[in-house]
């Protein structure tokens, strides 16, 4: 087909030929300019159709000088019409390029344009001027540069092009009050199709407010300006359908930044599925080029009915971004922001511990990135559960941006492991706390701080099931670093995504499978019930006749004070006596962990400081129990919490340690050790005084002042009234003893015992699904309230109690 009957063809091979460069303005289309100049069969005659053209045969002489004056005339405006077309056709094609080399060493390409003012004079005379003047024209030399590298890696690394307000005025296209409404809007069509892929069009052009190189303009999306001149009603349709040019570059933008490695990976699928969103999105202006190539009938109105429901689509995926960029302060000033964040404790110490500093420029920004992102996500859904297309699309944002986290939330449940460099995941792990800490951890530090929850980033989907997945988590990682679980094995058939239906059967399977594990290693393998048994033997004195024979033998050495005790002696001694034969303590397996060590403060003083440190009631027991963490053991800290004694014995500082290995640790914790030190002490108080009333009994019948009968009546009633006060206070002994032991510790330790070997029972189910019916947490906490419920049932948690008993302290009582 020739140029004649399809130019808009021949045009927009032209014109795409030199958009390639860059932004720059464009020759104005054909179409325009055939709607202003009609066309004619002459225009396109060839040069010899003066001499081939048809004339009258002359009859007579004097018609033979009229005639071929007729024919001069007609041959020169032949001539000349076809010299103007010549000159047209040269004008309306591709512009000549002119190359120069930027400072960086670019190549840039330059169209050279012609003067559109002179159009209108088709005479051989103005083409000689104006081809005179294109090679006087000054140069338009603009420059393209390479943008670093950023940790984005599909970023676009080319700068950004000159805005077309800064084109020289001889390069300006027609106004628009020169052109005609149907070539305006064949020129706004043109324009509208580069302005939605992120260009600047001759008649449309960005916002003097818009700064295509300032970051945050780039995100907020750019506003556009029309020339004037342009007809009201394409006007009207031209601002309707801008909006989603704002829209488009807008996203492009987002999709730039969000993809920076800072970001993490659930921004990064985000991101990578919006760049899917944008692909269909150019597809769909491919495909109106083409209806505006070969359909004449192609009009605004058609383009504006085109891209309704892709502008609905857009909008929703640009007021995500906005919510996103605004949560990560990327559309606002947030000079504090670092500063705020020093006021994260545990962040602080966290990074202090990485070698990290703690200026403001130090400090990570609070980002939105993994739960927060999937929560707005989420919430959008909710509030968009009318819109069936929007519905449709954000659950596909939110199917492909939960890959990633769901891929770290089965690396938690099924491996017990953490793959979070970015710090998106809804476990954090402080790595600085260690197991080998263990022993010295008094506030169970590993078990409750190692693994936390980070509330604000828990996605909506997990906010029921949160305590299920960290603890599903806790358990398997204590079993993998027992050896366990095989973490190079690969989790199949599991749920790739939240709106998965297997979602919430896979936490509550992983839950159940974790906990069944550790409980089946710490109950069968590592042997918690004889390893309480054994505790039971050493700090309850239950068949206590190995402490009975080590009391005689140490008897010596304890009376001394606790400064000059001879630790290494009492532990000889107790090595001695443990290994006695027909001793229960010689078939104890656990005898080994039995260690011999000194307190600094004396009992009373220690529980009145810890009961009435923050002037709670004795009815408090949870707060109560809680307070005696803080004080941890007076061996270690008492120097700065409470003052020694230096005037204690032996007996009144003397205290059992028992070491207890990985993971039975988490159980018999050092927090449930201070709790067992406490009792045994009280209950050595007891016995010990209990000793020195039957001592004075034998005294009272062998010594011959005390045996033999005066005659002084009021001797003998001081004698009277002293034997009465010794057997009291010798029956008040064995009977709160009694109580203690009896009444108080024995049935409270068969109950948890219940608790311990119903655990094992039912840790044994038949075939099916996994059933959790006791947990590993609610074991551990089953000890801590056995052994504070002794605590209190003791008295030893009483406010007005211990007062009495350090006013009327038994440790007095030798005194008698």
């Amino acid at each position: 087909m020739s140029a004649s009957t399809n130019p808009r063809s021949t045009i927009y091979n032209d014109r795409r030929t030199t958009a390639t460069a860059g932004a720059k303005p464009r020759v104005p289309s054909i179409r325009a300019a055939r709607q202003e100049r009609p066309s004619s069969a002459g225009d396109i005659l060839p040069d010899d159709s003066a001499s081939n053209a048809p004339q009258k045969p002359s009859t007579s002489s004097r018609f033979n000088g009229y005639s071929r004056n007729t024919s001069q005339r007609q041959t020169e405006r032949l001539r000349s019409q076809v010299t103007t077309r010549e000159s047209l056709q040269v004008r309306t094609k591709s512009p000549v390029k002119s190359y120069a080399v930027d400072g960086n060493g670019v190549d840039i390409r330059q169209p050279r344009l012609p003067d559109y003012n002179r159009m209108s004079s088709p005479t051989p005379a103005t083409i000689s001027v104006s081809r005179k003047e294109e090679v006087t024209l000054p140069p338009w030399k603009p420059k393209a540069s390479l943008i670093p590298h950023t940790t984005a890696p599909l970023a676009a690394r080319i700068s950004v092009p000159p805005l077309a307000s800064l084109l020289p005025e001889t390069l300006e296209p027609p106004s628009l009050g020169q052109l005609s409404p149907h070539a305006q809007e064949a020129a706004i069509l043109e324009d509208i199709l580069y302005v939605l892929m992120g260009f600047e069009g001759q008649y449309i052009r960005f916002a003097e407010s818009y700064k295509p190189s300032v970051e945050k303009d780039r995100l907020a999306g750019p506003s556009f300006r029309i020339l004037p001149g342009l007809d009201p009603s394409l006007r009207d349709l031209t601002v309707s359908v801008l909006k989603l040019a704002t829209y488009y570059s807008a996203i492009e933008a987002f999709v730039e930044v969000q993809s920076r490695e800072e970001f993490g990976a659930t921004n990064h699928a985000l991101c990578a599925s919006i760049r899917k969103l944008l692909k269909d999105y150019l597809v769909l202006i491919t495909q109106l080029e083409n209806r505006l190539i070969t359909n004449e009938s192609f009009s605004l109105h058609i383009l504006h009915l085109h891209t309704l429901p892709t502008n609905h689509m857009m909008f929703q995926v640009y007021t995500l971004a906005q919510e996103i960029l605004k949560k990560n302060a990327l559309l606002d000033e947030d000079l504090d922001d670092s500063v705020d964040d020093l006021d994260d404790v545990d962040n602080v110490l966290e990074q202090l511990r990485e070698g990290g500093e703690l200026a403001p420029g130090g400090m990570r920004k609070t980002i939105c990135t993994g739960g927060n992102v999937l929560r707005l996500l989420t919430n959008r859904l909710s509030y968009m559960s009318g819109d069936p297309a929007a519905r449709t699309l954000l659950q596909t944002l939110l199917r492909d941006a939960s890959r990633p986290y769901m891929t770290m939330l089965n690396e938690w449940l099924h491996h017990g492991g953490i793959k979070d460099p970015h710090g998106e995941f809804l476990i954090k792990e402080q790595k600085s706390i260690k197991r080998e800490r263990l022993e010295e951890d008094y506030t169970d530090e590993y078990w409750e701080k190692r693994y936390t929850i980070r509330d604000p980033d828990v996605p909506p989907q997990l906010e029921a099931v949160k305590a299920k997945v960290l603890l599903a988590g806790k358990y398997l990682n204590v079993v993998r670093e027992c050896g366990g679980v095989d973490i190079s094995t690969e989790v199949h058939d599991v749920p790739k995504s939240f709106d998965d239906h297997r979602f919430l059967d896979n936490i509550n399977g992983a839950y159940a499978h974790a906990n069944s594990s550790l409980l089946s290693l710490l109950l069968t393998t590592h042997a918690l019930s004889a390893r309480l048994q054994s505790m039971k033997h050493y700090f309850f004195l239950d068949h206590s006749d190995f402490f009975t024979y080590f009391l005689d033998l140490s008897a010596s050495e304890l009376k001394r004070p606790s400064k000059q005790v001879n630790v290494s002696k009492l532990q000889s001694l107790l090595d001695i006596v443990l290994r006695q034969p027909g001793s229960i303590a010689a078939q104890d397996p656990f005898k080994e962990d039995v260690k011999v060590q000194m307190n600094d403060v004396k009992l009373t003083k220690f529980l009145t400081t810890v009961v009435s440190v923050r002037g709670l009631d004795s009815d408090d027991l949870n707060d109560n129990a809680s307070s005696i963490e803080k004080y941890r053991t007076p061996s270690i800290y008492a120097p700065s919490i409470i003052e020694e004694d230096s005037n204690m014995t032996g007996f009144e500082a003397l205290e059992f340690k028992f070491s207890v290995p990985f993971p039975l640790s988490l159980v018999i914790s050092s927090k449930t050790v201070l709790r067992y030190q406490i009792l045994f002490r009280y209950l050595l108080s007891m016995r010990h005084l209990e000793t020195l009333l039957l001592n004075t009994w034998e005294d009272h019948n062998k010594v011959l002042s005390w045996t033999h009968r005066s005659n002084n009546p009021r001797l003998e009633m001081f004698k009277r009234r002293a034997w009465t006060l010794r057997s009291r206070m010798l029956v008040f002994c064995q009977q709160f003893s009694y109580y203690c032991t009896a009444e108080v510790m024995e049935p409270n330790w068969r109950k948890l015992m219940e608790r311990v070997n119903g655990c094992d029972t039912q840790n044994d189910q038949g075939p099916g699904p996994p059933k959790v019916s006791r947990t590993v947490d609610e074991l551990m906490n089953d000890h801590v309230d056995f052994l504070d419920t002794c605590l209190k049932e003791c008295m030893l948690m009483n406010a007005r109690l211990l007062r009495v008993w350090h006013l009327h302290n038994p440790e007095d009582c030798p005194l008698y």
